[in-house]
């Protein structure tokens, strides 16, 4: 005999149904939302293995939730470059940086976030660059893949840089944020 069996929620408390347990029927009718919010986050060093695992494992995580191959290869782009800039910019000695993704099946949206530690520098589209320079169009890429981009601080002293992707091409993307 379990020394359990009786107390308030032991065996027999949870093997009951649940309307005899709270006293009152529970409807299955009660209507439910069928529209889910995934979300994925993982902490990187600041590094350009971090930067390279970054987008692995964004491509891991999207095929998981049987995201559309174009909406993959678009969030692989623009993954690799905020992390690249996080592990390159954005990086203090120490400290990794943040990859948060979400899904909002309601909204039809994937949200692309990179929280790094340095809050001072914001990172804005450049003048043109001229074709012997080696950097500097990874907001630009940025800029062409995502229907809407950002940023924002995060307290203490940090930033965020955060990128919108629409995975219904029917739907309409709402007025774009750029810094």
């Amino acid at each position: 005999m379990c020394p359990y069996a009786d107390a308030p929620y032991g065996p027999r408390y949870w093997n009951t149904p649940p309307h005899a347990r709270h006293g009152f029927p529970m409807h299955a009718s009660t209507p439910q939302s069928c529209a889910t919010v995934r979300t994925f986050a993982q902490r990187l060093s600041s590094t350009r293995r971090g930067a390279r695992l970054a987008r692995l494992l964004a491509v891991e995580r999207l095929t998981a939730w049987d995201m559309s191959p174009g909406v993959i290869e678009r969030a692989e782009h623009v993954v690799a470059e905020l992390a690249a800039n996080a592990a390159l910019h954005g990086c203090v000695q120490g400290r990794d940086f943040l990859l948060v993704l979400t899904l909002d099946d309601a909204a039809g949206t994937l949200r692309i976030a990179v929280s790094d530690t340095r809050g001072a520098y914001r990172p804005a589209i450049p003048p043109e660059r001229g074709p012997d320079h080696e950097s500097g169009r990874g907001l630009l890429l940025v800029d062409a893949l995502a229907d809407r981009w950002g940023t924002e601080p995060r307290p203490p002293s940090g930033k965020t840089v955060w990128a919108e992707l629409l995975c219904d091409p029917s739907r309409q993307p709402s007025p774009t944020r750029r810094p």
